[in-house]
């Protein structure tokens, strides 16, 4: 974890935090905006500055956790939003988590993440399900970086990738991204098998 943990502490320390665009994504945005059980128990991996769980919190979602492995965007997001709990807010490695969700919410977390990776974290997110319990959220559907975040991918490499361990409800380039990223996402949601 700590050769990570010193590469993203460095990011966010230096300001290079191109990924955030300081707002929950749209497509993200309009997929919470129709869920009506803010009981539901909600992971964001990954999630940075967490502008996600700050619109769920504000829209009664209380049951919301944040994971990521630099401390910073963590505290960012107590200054922000003071009420949010604490004991919510997991600084530690995402393969490392051992709970149950119902909802995970993805937005530039598996980009992050070296391509060797990518099958440990089709793995990881089936164990975090409970039963029936669906991934949602935004991939680059184009190619990216070889050597450091973001790496990009195609539709059929995820489907390859994630069919073993979820239905695959929809998978379509996004219709409302922002708009420096239009054409370039797929919104993706996946059922637990």
């Amino acid at each position: 974890m700590d050769d990570y943990e010193t590469f993203w502490n460095h990011k966010y320390s230096a300001g290079e935090t191109g990924w955030d665009i300081g707002v929950v994504s749209t497509p993200l945005k309009e997929y919470i905006d129709q869920i009506t059980d803010t009981d539901l128990k909600i992971l964001i991996p990954g999630g940075g500055n967490s502008y996600e769980a700050e619109y769920l919190f504000n829209k009664g979602f209380t049951n919301v956790f944040v994971v990521d492995i630099s401390v910073i965007p963590l505290q960012n997001l107590m200054k922000r939003v003071p009420a949010f709990p604490k004991e919510n807010l997991l600084h530690s490695d995402f393969f490392e988590l051992d709970e149950r969700f119902d909802l995970i919410l993805e937005q530039t977390f598996f980009c992050a993440l070296q391509p060797s990776l990518r099958k440990e974290y089709a793995s990881k997110m089936h164990k975090l399900l409970k039963p029936g319990g669906k991934i949602v959220g935004l991939l680059f559907n184009i190619p990216l970086n070889n050597d450091t975040p973001p790496f990009g991918g195609n539709k059929e490499e995820y489907i390859s990738l994630f069919e073993e361990y979820f239905k695959i409800e929809k998978m379509e380039t996004a219709y409302n991204s922002i708009p420096q990223r239009a054409g370039n996402e797929l919104f993706f949601q996946l059922k637990k098998k």
